[in-house]
């Protein structure tokens, strides 16, 4: 609460978010022995899942929705906006869990919270997976990919052309130019897109 302010994300301005404004800073603040603090910020998947979720709520409405690694959950609250039945947001950070609940008061939504690392097990049985921004790291990539090929549910996956996005197998749905920070990203603007496997 310190360390954030309430903003709405200039891509989704439907959501409220408590957001910082220099991962560093947060990161030294919170512990570095800490994980990343991706709970307080936007990140540019996540904001183009939720911007497409927003506008075609027909892919969740009135479904079971999983928004994995959820973060600050971004993308399970533009689910719960467009009328989900029932919204899951999982993450392994503790400060996730803290920052879901913020979020969700801010919005007059319910979200329920997994702490669980659901990668160690089967896919849920829920509808549709969100999963914004996972493909940054290596070892991350490969579990999740590994992970979402054996879920039944429908999955939408964005990214902004990160080092471990797959080369194939992913068809896009949508693309959108984000504005985002030099200090995020180190440009203004990024083109985001947000995919589905091929076979689904």
């Amino acid at each position: 609460m310190a360390h954030t302010q309430v903003r709405r994300p200039a891509f989704v301005p439907e959501v409220q978010l408590h957001l910082a404004d220099d991962i560093d800073v947060l990161w030294r603040t919170v512990g570095i022995d800490t994980p990343p603090p991706y709970w307080g910020f936007a990140w540019l998947g996540g904001q183009a899942v939720a911007r497409y979720v927003l506008d075609h709520p027909e892919q969740v409405a009135g479904l079971r929705v999983l928004d994995l690694a959820t973060g600050s959950g971004l993308v399970a609250l533009a689910a719960v906006a467009a009328g989900a039945a029932e919204v899951t947001a999982a993450d392994i950070d503790p400060y996730s869990a803290a920052a879901v609940a913020l979020n969700a008061r801010l919005n007059g939504a319910t979200v329920r919270f997994v702490a669980d690392d659901l990668l160690m097990a089967e896919p849920p049985a829920v509808d549709v997976v969100l999963v914004g921004d996972v493909c940054y790291e290596q070892e991350m990539a490969r579990r999740m990919l590994s992970w979402l090929a054996r879920t039944e549910a429908r999955v939408l996956l964005g990214d902004p052309g990160r080092s471990y996005l797959p080369q194939g197998g992913l068809v896009t749905l949508a693309s959108y130019e984000i504005p985002t920070t030099r200090s995020l990203e180190g440009v203004q603007v990024k083109r985001v897109r947000v995919f589905s496997p091929a076979a689904r």
